[in-house]
């Protein structure tokens, strides 16, 4: 596998989370729509703010690469953001990729939108996949999203129940509607299993400050901020930055919920995992492999393609004993799922 120009590492909150980061350089590309030819084919992604090593979304997009590099045996390629980096690092990212003859080429996360617009015009011969958006539309792009309130109302569910205190926390990364969709779901499950209960909510930063998805020092500090208010139960929706929040919920023998992978199982957070109670999965990966495989198979994806519950696409993870243990808690989240599948409770997408 070959990643683009690594430029950086990024230093986090506490040492047993350090993570690295890299760059996307080099030049900058001509516009071409005729990529360059290859005997082997290649695929690329390029990652969201965090990067890989995020222990979270970025990782999952990553797995779903190395899958396919070991069951369709192609050559895959990776392209990092820089800090504070604007559309037009995007697009030359994109470029890039596109005219080296990666096909498909997916942009990892919302912000890509206005860049894989303009790319995928360029290049009307190459798939683009852009995870978590449906604003940009074309023959050539597959939008893959997830009905992520859906989960965030089991990881709601699992959170009155453990809870002791009744009061538990929800920490977005920045406050965009993506994010507010697992706000909405989070506090639609907390309450309608536990109607008294508290859900102490904060967002890290605000658009277009996108710090809160990459920083841990702030996801730490609002965590220490809930728990000092009584949360035992805190549930971070924001990327490299909930790795804070982890941290500093187990600090204090709390329970922290994971998202977008199991974070129970992610190496980075090992310290932490007998408090990582649950995580709100979403199949990043299997998206990535899907859209990967569908171009080499001659039928591209195209247009939206979602993952609901009923696919299994989101979905709560059961890798901690201490959470298979919590018969109340998996009965009411089972149960929970049933119902939403079968329509009997629709989740609210916003608060």
């Amino acid at each position: 596998m070959r990643r683009i120009t690594r430029i950086a590492t990024v230093g986090i909150a506490s040492a047993a989370l350090a993570l690295s980061a890299t760059a996307c350089g080099g030049k900058k590309s001509s516009d071409s729509s005729s990529p360059s030819s290859s005997a082997e084919k290649s695929v690329a992604i390029a990652y969201d703010i965090g990067g890989r090593g995020d222990q979270s979304f970025n990782d999952a997009a990553y797995a779903g690469l190395q899958q396919a590099e070991k069951d369709l045996q192609v050559k895959g390629a990776e392209a990092e953001p820089t800090d504070g980096e604007g559309e037009a690092d995007k697009v030359q990212r994109l470029t890039e990729l596109a005219r080296k003859g990666n096909n498909p080429v997916i942009g990892v996360g919302f912000s890509y939108a206005p860049a894989i617009k303009k790319v995928a015009e360029k290049f009307p011969k190459t798939t683009f996949g852009i995870i978590d958006d449906t604003s940009v539309t074309a023959p050539n792009i597959a939008n893959l999203v997830f009905n992520e309130e859906q989960g965030s109302y089991l990881a709601g569910v699992a959170a009155a129940k453990a809870s002791k205190t009744g009061t538990v926390g929800f920490i977005g990364g920045v406050e965009v509607p993506l994010i507010k969709k697992f706000e909405a779901g989070f506090t639609q499950g907390v309450k309608d299993t536990n109607p008294n209960a508290k859900v102490l909510t904060q967002y890290l930063t605000q658009p277009p400050n996108f710090d809160g998805f990459a920083k841990p020092d702030l996801g730490k500090a609002a965590a220490e901020g809930q728990l000092d208010k009584g949360a035992d139960v805190v549930y971070a929706a924001a990327g490299l930055a909930g790795s804070g929040a982890i941290e500093a919920t187990a600090a204090k023998g709390k329970w922290a919920i994971g998202v977008d992978s199991d974070q129970y199982n992610q190496a980075g957070l090992a310290k932490y995992k007998d408090h990582i109670l649950t995580s709100v999965t979403k199949q990043v990966s299997l998206s990535v492999f899907n859209l990967i495989k569908s171009v080499q198979d001659g039928k591209p994806e195209s247009g939206e393609v979602r993952y609901g519950l009923d696919k299994d696409g989101v979905g709560l993870a059961d890798s901690n004993p201490e959470y298979k243990k919590m018969a109340d808690v998996v009965a009411a989240v089972e149960k929970a799922k049933a119902d939403i599948i079968a329509k009997k409770i629709t989740v609210k997408t916003a608060p």
